[in-house]
């Protein structure tokens, strides 16, 4: 029997643990190569959407001296919210999810977060962000997606030392970082493509945040696409879960950034510092313009950048880094 039991990075504040995977019957989305190349990548691309979750399987969490139970939903993916009050030193700590079905049992192992005291949190948007994926353009998001493997993927200039001097802001240990976390509307089939994406170019590690999975070839063909709701609901919980720290928000125009930046910060006024929308077409749009003009009424710093030195400068002249 084949069994693939998929882990994501989790979070913890003083109150409460976070930890969500997915449990399949085929493989996970992931087990695709980085080597492959023309027509075996697409495939491998495909194959990261024909998969088979599992539902109502039972799923064991195991961190410190804790031990909990559940069952994964409908679509294969499990959450644990739990109630934690250990005492925890910060940054990355190891957990443990088991799974038996029948005579068969399997033990995973992932990573959670519990930030450092920090000057601000970190959440990014990925595509046309810092992934080039032509998101206006849904055949050509398509045909890189299925010609271009991860190691052939490009990435803005600068954006990456923008994101490390963020990460290292107001922060004095080599150890230490402020929190990042990407927020995208692709599925959670691609996860494994953009944590390995994030780490072959040296982007901060972050907990990444996607879209409900997908399960077939039709679903292939709108990914990313629909509402973007989640996204919204997404960072409304990291910024609940953390009240303690003030946000820098990082998007571009290409999808529904501003819109859904706007909301949060209408929300949570105090809360947020920055919002960086990257220009990714050859103009501004007025409709953005407009959007980020009204998130500057609220006392939130803005910037609207094609290129990421620009950005770079802001966050200098903010004080940000």
């Amino acid at each position: 029997m084949k069994l693939d039991l998929k882990l994501y990075r989790g979070y913890v504040n003083n109150q409460e643990l976070v930890v969500s995977g997915h449990l399949f019957k085929s493989w996970a989305p992931d087990k695709y190569r980085l080597d492959r190349k023309g027509i075996k990548h697409a495939v491998a691309i495909i194959h990261m959407f024909r998969i088979s979750p599992l539902k109502n399987k039972e799923i064991t969490l195991k961190f410190r001296n804790t031990t909990v139970t559940t069952k994964t939903l409908d679509d294969g993916y499990f959450r644990f919210t739990i109630p934690f009050s250990e005492e925890l030193k910060s940054g990355w700590h190891e957990y443990e999810v088991s799974c038996n079905i029948k005579d068969f049992g399997m033990i995973e192992k992932g990573e959670l977060l519990k930030p450092h005291p920090s000057k601000y949190g970190i959440i990014s948007d990925i595509d046309d962000t810092f992934l080039i994926s032509h998101s206006n353009s849904f055949f050509k998001k398509l045909y890189v997606m299925l010609s271009k493997n991860i190691n052939k993927r490009k990435i803005f200039d600068d954006v990456v030392d923008h994101y490390k001097e963020l990460s290292r802001a107001g922060q004095d240990s080599e150890h230490a970082s402020n929190s990042f976390f990407y927020v995208s509307s692709s599925e959670w089939n691609l996860y494994e493509f953009i944590n390995e994406f994030a780490k072959m170019h040296q982007l901060p590690k972050a907990v990444i945040k996607l879209k409900k999975i997908k399960t077939g070839i039709s679903d292939f063909l709108s990914t990313g696409r629909g509402s973007h709701d989640h996204k919204f609901e997404k960072i409304k919980d990291i910024i609940s879960f953390y009240p303690h720290i003030p946000y820098v928000l990082l998007g571009d125009d290409s999808q529904k950034d501003a819109h859904i930046y706007e909301r949060i910060c209408k929300i949570f006024p105090k809360r947020l510092k920055a919002v960086y929308i990257r220009q990714t077409g050859r103009k501004k749009k007025p409709e953005i313009t407009t959007i980020l003009k009204n998130i500057e009424s609220l006392g939130v710093s803005i910037c609207y950048f094609k290129h990421s030195n620009k950005a770079i400068k802001h966050s200098r002249a903010e004080g940000i880094i």
